[in-house]
């Protein structure tokens, strides 16, 4: 299979958007449906709930779950519902079942809910995807209002605990869970402090967590997204400039389409990766 065209920078026109911005409105609309993905059943029998799937890396990642067998769940804001119906038409075509259900991570009862509800569906839980998160562009440190601060850690970090804490007692040996992090994470990020700050925190996490359950032999591992054309770049102030600027920080000069995010997880999730564990697996176009 040849290597697919990606656009340059330059070719994605989207402007800011108020959060949550909407895939739908985006021109050209992100990469995310998964057409170049050539499944092979690796995750077959498998249930999956993956958090912010409505749109972006959460969309292809429940898409190629769904492709490679798996039953999948995905949550998002109630504002991104067409978004969220897409992306369940888009994973139902391969005859699996895409539940959607609209919520809020940053409410520990509302995480226990969406695992219930997994649990009541489907009658178990193999594979949690912590991918839920908030970010907004602000320039200066003391301009970061109290209000911001305790979403983004709220969203990207307490959301990732919460998920956890709730879906635990129906994980068992080979099962998994992902968590999204960032390059940012790693490298920081001047406009975005807050934001950088969390995803170190999911760093952290993941290693630490990973080796608390290691006795369980449940994985746990974090993908590190760089610059990736996904709604979450309008949503959080930036427009086709910032699309520019951030693509040329990478050694392959453009952003990636978040169809080139999912192989990373189907590895993560399935007994392809049965020995890695712990590890922060960077996909973000190289570090220039």
């Amino acid at each position: 299979m040849e290597q697919p065209e990606y656009p340059k920078a330059e070719e994605l026109k989207s402007d800011v958007q108020e959060f949550p911005a909407i895939q739908a409105k985006m021109t050209p609309e992100p990469d995310s449906d998964l057409t170049n993905y050539q499944a092979a059943g690796k995750l077959k029998g498998k249930v999956a709930i993956v958090t912010g799937g409505d749109s972006g890396i959460g969309r292809a990642v429940a898409i190629a779950f769904a492709k490679e067998g798996a039953s999948v769940v995905i949550t998002y804001l109630a504002e991104e519902e067409v978004d969220a119906q897409e992306t369940k038409r888009l994973a139902e075509q391969f005859g699996g079942t895409c539940l959607t259900l609209a919520t809020d991570v940053r409410s520990k009862a509302k995480c226990q809910q969406v695992v219930d509800q997994t649990i009541a569906q489907f009658g178990k839980l193999n594979i949690l995807v912590n991918n839920a998160a908030y970010q907004h562009i602000v320039e200066k440190i003391e301009d970061i209002t109290e209000e911001q601060l305790s979403r983004t850690f709220e969203t990207n970090i307490y959301g990732y605990f919460f998920m956890v804490q709730t879906a635990l007692p129906h994980l068992h040996e080979g099962d998994s869970i992902i968590n999204t992090g960032s390059i940012v994470g790693k490298m920081g990020q001047p406009k975005l402090v807050d934001y950088a700050s969390t995803k170190g925190a999911i760093h952290a996490f993941t290693m630490s967590l990973a080796t608390q359950l290691g006795e369980k032999k449940i994985r746990v591992n974090a993908v590190l997204p760089g610059p990736i054309y996904t709604p979450f770049l309008p949503g959080a102030g930036m427009g086709p400039d910032g699309v520019v600027e951030a693509a040329s920080k990478t050694i392959l000069q453009r952003p990636g389409q978040p169809e080139e995010l999912a192989p990373a997880y189907v590895l993560l999730a399935s007994s392809d990766g049965s020995y890695i564990t712990g590890s922060l697996l960077d996909v973000n176009g190289g570090n220039a």
